[in-house]
């Protein structure tokens, strides 16, 4: 790397020091660092969690078993927050929560209502919302979960299936998968699960972790038979739902990646991908048969292919610049970024035929893993990225449907083929 890229990283790091004693992103993979239609009030694509001038948690206290539905009214009719536990019509076990000053609670889910700090919707493939609902019904809960954080170093996070909604109630009904710990206390999971993955040596040295499920009160449990069984899986002794750096969450529909302040001072910033872009750009790559100069356009990202646009052999990876000789396209001929196209051509330098797609910077640095050079592409959809980034998503799964995992692309959410990615060739200027 350069004496100015270097330079660039080293101050855009005061950002991230300052990003680190403030707060701890939650980022929503597949939208390559905004929403489509933009970041707007508590929908966005990146929530950052911070120190609430007041503290906000609260910590269970009283148990009641109550017998009839006045009782249950009474309960919750003294403006506590509580969780219902439904066993049968004519019982129910509410636990009530009291004021916990030494955590800040956040949560998130599909609802608009207040409760609700960081609103999130299903990711289709390809990075876009879905445009109607009644088509494709989502599956992320209203009141998905909760992220509770201590107030006082370390800061730890710890997730939390459910959230309280406007009644300041989570409720599980009699067909909810619940039950009583030996300890005594009650406990349960969401219709379709809250799902967790905490990574080993994340950035430096990423190793992929299992999939958990996080109950209601944040145990950590093997996954269901399937996303939305009715019997929970084995508790996961000594693990636990404390977030740490490159965890992810998956509400089934969305998936979220959990940043530390300190690990992002280990990632690139914008301006480092920035800085990356010109000094990939000012290196002048051809079009190796149009022999035009191609660049990339400039961060953040642009909506729509531009004349200079790169464009690639994914089977091969030699880069080119637009052109239309060839077959024909048998799906989107011009994509726009997460559009896959389903061109197939022969690449001139080599003979090799397969797709042949534009290529798209990613603009998301929580998804790196490093600062490396923009040097390989996701297959299909182009984003491009350093190695060791692309070799990382390449390699977590992500869970899909009801039991089945694919490893996607962070910056699209398209789903990768194997193995995932290609080095990029790029042909330098003749002169």
């Amino acid at each position: 790397m350069s004496g100015k890229i270097t330079a660039i990283k080293t101050a855009g790091s005061i950002d991230s020091v300052l990003m680190a004693l403030t707060k701890n992103p939650l980022v929503i993979l597949g939208y390559n660092g905004s929403l489509p239609t933009g970041d707007r009030g508590r929908r966005k694509s990146r929530f950052a969690l911070y120190r609430r001038a007041k503290a906000n948690g609260v910590k269970p206290s009283a148990v009641h078993i109550l017998n009839t539905p006045q009782d249950t009214k009474a309960v919750h009719s003294r403006g506590q927050h509580s969780i219902s536990f439904t066993l049968s019509r004519n019982q129910t076990v509410v636990v009530e929560y009291c004021h916990d000053n030494s955590t800040d609670m956040f949560q998130i889910g599909r609802s608009t209502e207040s409760p609700i700090d960081f609103v999130v919707t299903d990711t289709s493939g390809g990075g876009k919302e879905g445009e109607d609902p009644s088509i494709a019904p989502s599956t992320i809960s209203r009141f998905a979960c909760r992220v509770v954080c201590e107030r006082n170093p370390p800061y730890t996070a710890r997730i939390y299936a459910a959230g309280f909604d406007s009644s300041k109630n989570i409720f599980l009904g009699e067909k909810a998968t619940k039950w009583k710990n030996p300890d005594g206390h009650m406990d349960g999971l969401t219709t379709n699960g809250v799902l967790v993955m905490h990574p080993e040596g994340f950035p430096e040295d990423p190793k992929q972790g299992l999939w958990r499920e996080i109950s209601v009160c944040g145990d950590v449990y093997a996954l269901r038979e399937t996303r939305s069984g009715p019997t929970r899986g084995k508790l996961a002794e000594g693990e636990s739902s404390a977030l740490r750096d490159g965890s992810l969450v998956d509400l089934c529909g969305a998936t979220l990646l959990w940043r530390t302040g300190e690990g992002l001072m280990r990632a690139p910033t914008l301006r480092h991908l920035e800085a990356l872009r010109q000094e990939l750009n000012a290196s002048r790559p051809q079009c190796p048969v149009g022999l035009s100069t191609l660049a990339f356009p400039s961060l953040p990202r642009s909506h729509s292919l531009e004349e200079r646009q790169p464009w690639v052999y994914l089977t091969c990876g030699h880069v080119h610049g637009r052109h239309d000789w060839g077959q024909r396209p048998e799906g989107v001929e011009m994509p726009g970024e997460g559009e896959v196209s389903t061109t197939r051509r022969e690449c001139p330098l080599c003979r090799t035929v397969g797709p042949y797609v534009a290529l798209w910077l990613g603009c998301e640095p929580a998804v790196y893993v490093d600062a490396g050079a923009p040097t390989h592409a996701f297959v299909p959809c182009g984003h491009v990225c350093s190695e060791r980034t692309a070799r990382y998503w390449a390699e977590t799964p992500l869970p899909h449907g009801t039991h089945a995992f694919r490893p996607v692309c962070p910056f699209c959410s398209s789903a990768l083929s194997t193995p995932g990615w290609t080095r990029l060739i790029f042909q330098g200027p003749i002169d």
